[in-house]
């Protein structure tokens, strides 16, 4: 079976005045690698001990980026503790915000790449053991779905992924494009008018759901709550930068219901129309400064070291075609799903909750309750 694996490459290079040779770019992979090795270690010896590097061959990589910087990256060092300067704390955040925004993109790219690939590939004489149809699974970047993936991945069981918001997940399932679909309702005051957007493409006699977890979101704000946000009506205070999710998305859904019961107009929140596109990016966006306040799941919130105030809960659902139950790759599925690991790892995850993980209903009993 290929694997198709995309990753974000940055690089940094020094523009050569006029008359000078262009200097070599500076790979920042192995660069930043070894930066987090130092603030996890406080050492550069052990640092470098950690990832298999001479003591003499870690100080040169460190070196050559400074002179590229004209700045120090490393202060202390040669005996003593070692801790990161400004700049290299910096090029730590700026590789997970990379990897924040565009992860997601580069692995549903890679597994259409992948399938395409595979597809022009002649077909072997006897297929590999439990080879067959890629299961098509459509849904929004969560960390649950990325914890499911890892397992199935694991298991061997192929799965063509592509990630994409709640309701074109939702609409691609009732397309025939998409064998899962992925999305999410809050629970409580807001879920009547959330499911019934979905119901319109979703079928009662045609589909069912998988329920995947019950997860909170709430308001990410800076670490230490700098500027004293408490609730939603603080989001309209001019000092107040908003950060947002993309028009479509579950997420944003929900921010639009809040704000609705708040008596709130959206247009007058600061950056309402800017968008990131997971809920990791929006924490990543928050964490650097550019914004002061968005919306997301809690274990975001926690990754990126950010104040989280919750606002609701949501069941997170996997919708399918009640066709496909009892095929061998769609039982497997729920047989990974039910699976003492799986739940446990669900359940590990900061503001996530397991306790149905797996549980099979239908559109009526998930919603008609």
């Amino acid at each position: 079976m290929l694997r198709l694996d995309i990753r974000p490459h940055w690089q940094l290079q020094r523009e050569a005045r006029e008359g000078e040779p262009t200097a070599p770019a500076l790979d920042t992979n192995a660069l930043i690698t070894l930066l987090a090795a130092i603030q996890d270690h406080g050492a550069i010896a052990q640092a470098a001990r950690s990832l298999g590097l001479s003591y003499r061959h870690a100080w040169g990589r460190i070196r050559d980026a400074e002179r590229l910087f004209g700045h120090p990256l490393v202060i202390g060092g040669r005996g003593r503790g070692s801790t990161l300067s400004p700049l290299a704390e910096k090029l730590i955040w700026a590789e997970r915000r990379v990897n924040a925004r565009l992860s997601p993109l580069l692995a549903s790219l890679a597994s259409e790449l992948e399938a395409e690939i595979v597809r022009t590939l002649p077909r072997p004489p006897r297929e590999e053991p439990g080879a067959g149809p890629k299961l098509r699974l459509h849904a929004s970047h969560g960390f649950a779905v990325a914890a499911l993936l890892e397992r199935l991945e694991a298991a061997a069981l192929p799965v063509e992924l592509r990630y994409r918001n709640s309701v074109e997940s939702v609409a691609a399932l009732a397309r025939g494009e998409c064998d899962l679909a992925g999305f999410h309702v809050p629970i409580g005051e807001f879920e009547a008018r959330a499911a019934a957007h979905y119901r319109q493409w979703l079928r009662d006699d045609e589909h069912r759901l998988v329920h995947l977890a019950v997860r909170s979101q709430g308001l990410f704000v800076a670490a230490g709550n700098p500027l004293r946000i408490r609730s939603l009506q603080d989001l309209v205070r001019e000092d107040v930068r908003f950060v947002n999710r993309p028009v479509g998305s579950g997420t944003r859904m929900l921010s639009e219901l809040l704000l609705e019961a708040e008596g709130i107009q959206p247009g007058r929140l600061r950056g309402w129309n800017s968008a990131e596109f997971t809920h990791a990016a929006v924490a990543a966006y928050i964490a650097s400064g550019m914004a002061d306040a968005g919306i997301g799941v809690q274990t975001a919130a926690q990754r990126f070291g950010l104040g989280f105030l919750p606002l609701v809960k949501e069941r997170y659902f996997l919708a399918l075609p009640a066709r496909l139950i009892d095929t061998p790759a769609m039982a497997r599925v729920l047989e990974l799903l039910r699976s003492p690991g799986y739940r446990a790892a669900v359940a590990a995850l900061a503001g996530y909750e397991a306790g149905q993980t797996g549980k099979l209903l239908t559109v009526q009993e998930a919603f008609e309750r």
